[in-house]
């Protein structure tokens, strides 16, 4: 809608406060969402010109140059940012929105669940690499700056390594304020280095045209080709674009990949790439080459200091997504620390944070330098992004409505090139690429017990209901005295007496006067709104059943939502309340029907390490009732 500007009132004025909240957002997306992919210049392109072993011919080199190019605007400019971030689930992103916004909004898929699950397990499994090639690929210029230094090179990554996971505790919203300004001169920086290298050899900008591409990735067979898998890693952070989508939106993502990231990466690889033209070495470091000689040292520590940042962002990613999965089902209930009250996405998974480091400094002392870890760099994202690819067509179809042949067109071409990126890295996997895929197994093998297991204990209660009236004649015919005050019984049954309520009276043969069957639902989107937050219906004297909904970015706190939603019309009295919450033991069903020996007996080990429900719904300690029960799976 176009409002009339009042009079007096210059016309342009809201359009420069738009242009300007839409930089500073911008610059804010720089921190988190760009920095993956704005340090992939100080490894990719060495990376590539290793595999193709020797002094590099001119037509290698353009040819390179030219397929990283052309993968930054078709996979990241195209794909993601003119595809993929016009599909949002409520305004998030990323493949478990998709995933969700696709199987479970429109109805049970177990096919695209499972896509979209493990491809959310991948992005765990290179999430662990990144912060370990970022790190040493940054501290690896000390090699050409003090040759002296470099036995202390791999320590000293480890130890900046363990320094940012053990800050994790402490949270970053206001480290955060700065990532994005540090990021901003990151690609000025890297841009102003990529343009000298091109002032020196400016035939490189030749490039642009992909027939160079296209010839050199045909010139040498199967040796070319394989060269996919280090052009990849250009866009490995490219994921993130759709994955962040959700905290700024998708307009300042866009704003800023067009107007600064993209072009930087482009001058900075084209300025690799020129002074290799020139004469330089391919055998050292072909990014800090680019660096004159007197200010290389303030380089390498502007670039540690963005590496660090584009670690934080994986990290911060881990954290979130936990989070979605938790609320949608996947993952046992982890403790999360909300570290800022500004931002809903500064949060703390404590598990997580020590599993990745564990992971993350293992692969560090591991491989020691980052071309090895190139080696087995790309493979589960490049598969995450071929599963992305897949949605992506169906959400054409379902979504937008458009044709088989428009879907297939599209999808198709990002399927072609997906699936040649994911052939290729398929070669890294005897020089470590199993590492990634074997996280990523066992992530998925986690949902996919944790889901299962939550199933059947579900089944298992709900095949032990009884009829509402039923319960309530059988409170009369049995002389149960009630007590004064309001018990509020946390069940997953959405009909019917609650189980935990029959074995409350079957035990204390007593009942509160008001009742309160609460089920808590986690639904398939990021958030709910606040009028559709709490359904209450009264389904017997003095006995109610509510509905408490929320989105898989929202955290649960059951006492809030009571108070405020029952005092403006409830009449269940909140001053004497208490909560009973069931504590299962999960036990092995003996006539052979349920989940196996060993993922029943890794599921009931989860269930006893999650956190109490009493914590994750914020209930009082001091109000809250456990019942133990004894549940055959």
């Amino acid at each position: 809608m176009i409002q009339e500007s009042p009079p007096n009132v210059d016309p342009n004025i809201g359009k420069v406060e738009s242009k300007s909240s839409l930089a500073v957002m911008g610059l804010s997306a720089l921190g988190i969402v760009f920095g993956d992919i704005g340090t992939s210049p100080l490894y990719t392109f060495k990376t590539i010109l290793n595999m193709t072993g020797g002094a590099p011919a001119p037509y290698v080199v353009i040819g390179s140059l030219s397929l990283i190019l052309w993968t930054l605007m078709i996979i990241t400019s195209v794909k993601y940012v003119g595809f993929a971030m016009r599909i949002n689930n409520d305004g998030e992103g990323g493949i478990l929105a998709l995933m969700s916004l696709l199987a479970i909004k429109k109805q049970q898929r177990p096919t695209i669940v499972a896509i979209g699950l493990f491809g959310a397990a991948l992005i765990y499994g290179d999430g662990a690499i990144t912060p370990a090639i970022s790190v040493l690929s940054a501290l690896e210029g000390l090699n050409i700056a003090a040759p002296a230094l470099k036995p202390y090179v791999l320590p000293a990554a480890a130890a900046i390594l363990v320094g940012l996971f053990a800050i994790q505790p402490l949270g970053t919203a206001r480290i955060g304020k700065a990532f994005g300004p540090i990021m901003g001169v990151w690609f000025l920086a890297i841009a102003l280095l990529g343009a000298w290298g091109i002032f020196r050899h400016p035939a490189v900008l030749v490039a642009l045209n992909p027939v160079y591409a296209l010839r050199f990735l045909f010139s040498d067979g199967f040796a070319s080709f394989i060269v996919l898998g280090g052009v990849f890693l250009c866009v490995t952070g490219a994921e993130a674009l759709y994955a962040d989508m959700g905290h700024f939106g998708p307009r300042p993502i866009q704003f800023a990949w067009s107007v600064l990231v993209l072009p930087s990466l482009v001058l900075n690889y084209a300025g690799q790439a020129a002074i290799v033209l020139d004469g330089a070495s391919s055998a050292d470091n072909i990014f800090y080459q680019l660096c004159p000689s007197a200010i290389l040292i303030p380089f390498i520590i502007l670039a540690t200091i963005a590496t660090i940042i584009a670690s934080q962002s994986i990290i911060t990613g881990a954290f979130s997504m936990t989070r979605q999965a938790i609320q949608l089902g996947w993952l046992p209930r982890l403790r999360i620390t909300q570290t800022s009250a500004q931002g809903y996405g500064q949060i703390y998974v404590g598990i997580i944070n020590w599993l990745l480091m564990i992971v993350t400094i293992g692969l560090t002392l591991f491989f020691g330098k980052s071309d090895n870890l190139a080696a087995a760099y790309g493979i589960a994202v490049s598969l995450t992004m071929l599963m992305t690819s897949v949605l992506l067509f169906i959400a054409m179809r379902e979504i937008w409505g458009w044709s088989v042949l428009a879907s297939g067109a599209v999808a198709g071409i990002f399927l072609c090139i997906d699936t040649g990126f994911f052939v290729a890295n398929l070669t890294k996997i005897a020089d470590g690429g199993y590492i990634p895929l074997l996280l990523a197994v066992l992530v998925y093998a986690t949902m996919w017990i944790w889901h299962s297991g939550s199933i059947a204990v579900g089944k298992s209660l709900s095949a032990r209901v009884i009829p509402v009236k039923e319960f309530l004649a059988s409170l009369v015919s049995r002389n149960i005295p009630r007590v004064p005050g309001t018990a509020v019984f946390l069940t997953q049954t959405l009909f019917d007496t609650p189980p935990i309520m029959v074995w409350h009276v079957t035990h204390n043969r007593a009942l509160h006067t008001s009742l309160l069957a609460l089920t808590v639902v986690s639904e398939s989107v990021p958030r709910i709104d606040a009028s559709k937050r709490l359904s209450l219906t009264e389904i017997g004297p003095n006995f109610w059943r509510a509905t408490a909904r929320y989105g898989f970015m929202e955290r649960p706190d059951i006492p809030a939502l009571l108070g405020q939603a029952l005092k403006k019309g409830g009449r269940i009295q909140l001053d004497d309340i208490v909560y009973y919450v069931g504590h299962e033991t999960v036990l092995h069903r003996e006539d052979g029907k349920g989940l196996p020996r060993w993922a029943e007996e890794f599921f009931a080990a989860m269930e006893r390490n999650a956190v109490h429900v009493t914590d994750f719904y914020k209930l009082p300690n001091d109000g809250v009732v456990e019942i133990g029960r004894q549940i055959a799976i």
